[in-house]
């Protein structure tokens, strides 16, 4: 029965989290231990014994990202007395540089910074990685996929978009003068938001067990949002530093790439959510990159998974009625207007559901002048 089953039964917020004295919050089968309440940006939260929190600006509509603050004060595994190792590292920007000088000055109160991990390669997580690195001659921790992904788009600097690059913005349904807006942009933005990065890094390899002020952290790494996203988890203390991997309100994008236009990067989400849920302990603390942590994991993913299955459905319910563009799935796919700032994304993520049909055989491609129409098979 449902109910004699601890997997199914809801989790409840940490214990060791009482001390702060806020009143829990629920919303949509998940806790939120500490109600809404949050660090200010470069400010600092002792979150539990061993595990700061702060926060750092981030433009649009994300507005923050989370970083996590370890202790990492045993030096027969890396640290030193009163150290701190970071993980994920924000954009790198002025706004950002102010908040971690704060955060040194007040939050830290001068402690050494030991080492530097970063889950994946997008912007506002490896952005200050480098120059973190440098100031505190530290090494930077990460996936070898995902190094290797940030270390090929900072070198990838050019005036003009590839011609590869602008045929499939139109195989996507870009109308030439979004093209041509494109390409005036010029190419190699991810440079202008990474601080340049170490040549070498330690890797964090699937099953990799890391050891960090006394406790033992062990890396599950997730596909779709990126190829080899690595998040840590604690097992005896059931905690997960989720980086985008798993977000309590907003759905990470899952998008195919340009370097990778024939992958089905949704097909490795829903791998990822299958695998997370039967890794993690449904009573698990969450922490994610973006928004609060919280508890009720399992939900979550369920609900994570539950979305884009019912995306893909309504997506090939339209599929059958007639052959549609990525362009042109916008509004089934997305609650919301798609404006210019986010239309690559929405983009990357149309023709991920798409080419995910098509992988599993429920829709078919053609081209016509450049651009790929899908229908039903």
């Amino acid at each position: 029965m449902t109910g004699s089953d601890p997997q199914n039964t809801a989790p409840s917020y940490d214990a060791s989290l009482a001390d702060h004295g806020l009143e829990p919050r629920e919303h949509k089968g998940l806790t939120y231990p500490l109600g809404d309440h949050q660090p200010e940006s470069g400010g600092h939260v002792q979150l539990l014994p061993g595990i700061g929190w702060t926060r750092l600006p981030v433009p649009g509509n994300l507005g923050h990202i989370n970083i996590w603050l370890l202790d990492d004060d045993d030096p027969e595994t890396g640290g030193v007395p009163g150290g701190v190792a970071i993980v994920d590292t924000g954009l790198h920007f002025p706004d950002s540089v102010a908040a971690w000088e704060k955060l040194f000055t007040e939050g830290l109160n001068g402690r050494t910074i030991t080492r530097v991990f970063v889950t994946h390669f997008h912007p506002d997580h490896v952005g200050m990685a480098g120059w973190l690195c440098e100031r505190f001659g530290v090494r930077l921790w990460m996936n070898r996929t995902e190094w290797l992904m940030a270390r090929m788009l900072t070198a990838d600097i050019r005036n003009e978009p590839p011609a590869e690059a602008l045929a499939q913005m139109r195989e996507s349904g870009w109308d030439e003068d979004r093209i041509e807006t494109f390409r005036q942009r010029g190419w190699g933005n991810f440079a202008k938001m990474v601080s340049p990065l170490p040549i070498s890094h330690i890797r964090l390899d699937e099953g990799a067990v890391i050891s960090v002020g006394g406790h033992e952290w062990h890396i599950i790494t997730g596909g779709g949002h990126t190829p080899e996203h690595a998040c840590l988890y604690d097992k005896n203390r059931r905690i997960l530093i989720a980086g985008d991997q798993v977000l309590p309100q907003i759905t990470s994008n899952v998008s195919t790439m340009t370097s990778e236009p024939m992958a089905d990067p949704l097909g490795e989400w829903l791998d990822s959510i299958a695998k997370f849920r039967e890794a993690i302990d449904p009573r698990s603390l969450v922490l994610p990159a973006h928004g609060l942590p919280f508890t009720g994991v399992r939900t979550r993913l369920e609900t994570l998974a539950a979305g884009h299955h019912a995306r893909l459905d309504s997506l090939s319910e339209a599929l059958a009625q007639r052959p549609l563009r990525a362009v042109d799935t916008f509004e089934l796919l997305f609650a919301r207007p798609i404006t210019n700032e986010v239309y690559g994304l929405a983009t990357g993520e149309a023709m991920a559901h798409l080419r995910h049909l098509e992988v599993t055989g429920r829709a078919v491609r053609t081209m016509t002048n450049g651009a790929a129409w899908f229908r039903a098979a």
